[in-house]
């Protein structure tokens, strides 16, 4: 029998993922929505409270924001969407890994737009399973 697979991204979660990520910084902002931030540049952003289903809102890589807002379950951000960000309003169609990989590669989108020195400041980027394999 397969194990049950975890889906969803609880506020805990985000904070083991990417709390010890180079740079990362986190803050409650517009009343209870907590932001994680590289560097004082925002990547992900999700209540605090865990309502809203657990939304999560995040900038997403220039060729993949239409990929990603054709799924069922993420829209474009309110707000954000001229920026490139998109919001998971149902996480829980979504595999916790999955969710994990988006969030790493709005990290690393943002990430990549700062300067190089600043980069090399905050040191070497997190390294996931998936990028041993």
């Amino acid at each position: 029998m397969e194990p049950e697979s975890k889906h969803g991204l609880d506020v805990r979660g985000l904070r083991s993922l990417c709390g010890n990520w180079p740079g990362v910084s986190e803050e409650i902002k517009w009343g209870a929505d907590l932001v994680f931030s590289v560097a004082g540049k925002m990547f992900v952003i999700t209540p605090s409270d865990g309502s809203e289903g657990g939304r999560l809102s995040f900038k997403a890589a220039e060729d993949r924001f239409l990929e990603l807002t054709d799924r069922p379950g993420i829209v474009p951000a309110a707000y954000l969407a001229r920026a490139r960000w998109v919001s998971v309003i149902e996480p829980g169609r979504f595999s916790t890994e999955t969710l994990q990989g988006l969030v790493r590669e709005s990290y690393l989108a943002v990430h990549g737009k700062l300067s190089k020195k600043l980069q090399a400041e905050l040191g070497p980027l997190p390294i996931t399973s998936r990028d041993v394999a």
